[in-house]
């Protein structure tokens, strides 16, 4: 429900066509269609894949695709009948990519799971919030779609790359907690060189420092704060109008003692009030806004990091390209509206009509 169709939009934002396949009366996000963001600069078709001629509708798309992918657990294409085998039986240049959380094999492999569950064994969950407190869900971000949907778009174009070049497709296996584990190249690193503790909240970047963390403003807001450097910190420390008798950030053994100090600089004014102080600075320090807040951000709004259409403010497209700038081009896909225009467009009469099998090429 997430990762393929968010690794879908991305691979339609960046100008693919791509065509979603619908089950007839399927239910995906329970929300309306014509909101589910992660369905724009898609089209959709209706088939059926349990019906006699419905795996052979979606092989004639595979023959003429370059990229097939599929969210469901390991064996349940093949059971269906549009596995990579008659997928690339048909179409040997296809990029057949599979988006699972625990992958197509290892004991897990068959089980069921969510984005927290994929991110629990990873060790990345273990890195997160305050010790003492329960991990803090970091909604579906880390999982599904930095560990999931980014990595299965990266592979996918790799191996589309490589068909290009060769003639040759191939099966992009993209698990979740393959991809949330690569994410912490970084900490596995800094662990094996002795500078990273592995517990919560003793680190740099785990919110151990005081000067890498949020805190409370007056008004019950927060602000962010990322002072790492000792340039930027000496700008930070200024602005804050922090006491001259603070500990200092290179005594750890104090850092309790100057996040208390930190805090209530913080707790002393609005969080507007200390945005209007940081703006203009080097400090490191922004606003900790809510999704609504978000696009009306002056920076994001200068940039078009946000967008509307069709009365529908969500994310732009990401990244930016010099020669081929991206757009949202149409809103969500609506379930089957797409089904004759798909058949005219990639020539595939039988997508609607009773014979999908002469739409195949030999």
């Amino acid at each position: 429900m997430g990762p393929g169709p968010f690794a879908g939009m991305l691979l339609g934002d960046l100008g693919a066509d791509v065509v979603r396949v619908d089950r007839p009366g399927g239910v995906g996000l329970a929300i309306d269609p014509a909101h589910d963001v992660t369905n724009r600069n898609k089209r959709s078709v209706l088939v059926d894949l349990k019906a006699p001629d419905g795996p052979a509708r979606v092989l004639a798309l595979a023959a003429r695709a370059d990229v097939l992918i599929e969210g469901w657990r390991p064996g349940v294409a093949e059971r269906l009948g549009v596995g990579p085998e008659p997928c690339l039986a048909r179409n040997p240049r296809l990029v057949y990519g599979r988006m699972t959380g625990w992958g197509q094999h290892g004991p897990l492999a068959p089980r069921a799971g969510h984005d927290v569950t994929y991110l629990a064994p990873t060790g990345a969950l273990g890195t997160i919030g305050a010790p003492g407190t329960p991990p803090p869900f970091p909604a579906n971000l880390l999982g599904d779609f930095a560990g999931g949907s980014l990595y299965l778009v990266v592979g996918v174009l790799a191996a589309l790359h490589h068909a290009r070049a060769t003639g040759t497709g191939q099966v992009v296996d993209a698990a979740i907690v393959d991809g949330t584990a690569h994410l912490t190249a970084l900490l596995h690193g800094m662990l094996s060189a002795g500078a990273w503790q592995d517990r919560r909240g003793a680190n740099l970047l785990d919110g151990g420092s005081p000067f890498y963390g949020t805190y409370e403003t007056a008004d019950g807001r927060y602000m962010a704060v990322g002072a790492l450097e000792p340039r930027f910190y000496a700008e930070f420390t200024r602005l804050l109008g922090l006491p001259a008798d603070a500990p200092g950030r290179d005594d750890p053994a104090r850092w309790d003692d100057l996040r208390e100090a930190i805090a209530a600089r913080f707790r002393s004014r609005t969080r507007e009030e200390w945005t209007a102080v940081f703006q203009d600075s080097d400090a490191c320090v922004a606003p900790v806004l809510s999704l609504g807040e978000a696009p009306h951000h002056p920076h994001l709004a200068a940039r078009g990091t946000f967008t509307d259409h069709g009365g529908l403010t969500q994310p732009a497209p990401a990244p930016r390209f010099t020669a081929t700038p991206t757009a949202v081009r149409t809103g969500p896909a609506r379930p089957g509206a797409d089904t004759a225009a798909v058949a005219r467009d990639w020539d595939l009469p039988g997508l609607t009509g009773p014979d999908p099998a002469r739409d195949t090429p030999q």
